[in-house]
């Protein structure tokens, strides 16, 4: 194992960490952004922190996805671009000729995000996590938990956003 970066020096494995965990880091942020390109600015921030970082190399993938689910989510729930994304998609001449599918598509990932964003932080992460193709030992190793536990977890996740889902449905 090579020796951790001191105080503001890149670590010198950053590049083959980041070519094999870019696109799963970048899928991660995307599941709960639903747009590549902040998705992609997420995965730069979380990258640049790990690169000054001591995290052991065998921890990466999970610490990264870890990462990106958090800083996604803190994105989300700060709300600081959904305002310019409803703006930029706001005009109906622009969506083409199915614009009641367009906006019932982008009404509903938008509720199923802001759901998302009111659930428990470990629920929210695991859900992420796991619909963003990881196993549920993987899971369990990014969340420090017993790949037994994952389930419940999801389990638990999945009751939460539907009732979130189902709470503010009724409200609307």
């Amino acid at each position: 194992m090579s020796t951790p970066p001191g105080r503001g020096a890149v670590r010198p494995d950053l590049e083959p960490i980041f070519r094999a965990a870019y696109p799963r880091v970048v899928a991660v942020a995307a599941r709960v952004l639903g747009a590549r390109d902040q998705a992609e600015d997420v995965a730069q921030e979380v990258f640049l922190t790990f690169g000054r970082s001591r995290v052991p190399a065998e921890n990466a993938l999970g610490w990264l996805c870890i990462a990106a689910a958090h800083t996604a989510l803190n994105q989300l729930r700060s709300g600081r671009r959904r305002a310019w994304r409803e703006e930029a998609v706001g005009g109906a001449d622009t969506l083409g000729p199915d614009v009641a599918d367009v906006v019932v598509t982008l009404d509903e990932r938008r509720r199923v995000r802001a759901a998302l964003a009111r659930l428990p932080r470990r629920q929210a992460v695991a859900l992420v996590l796991r619909h963003s193709g990881l196993s549920y030992a993987e899971v369990a190793a990014a969340l420090d938990l017993s790949p037994g536990s994952v389930g419940t977890i999801l389990r638990r996740a999945e009751s939460a956003i539907r009732k979130e889902l189902n709470r503010h449905a009724s409200s609307d």
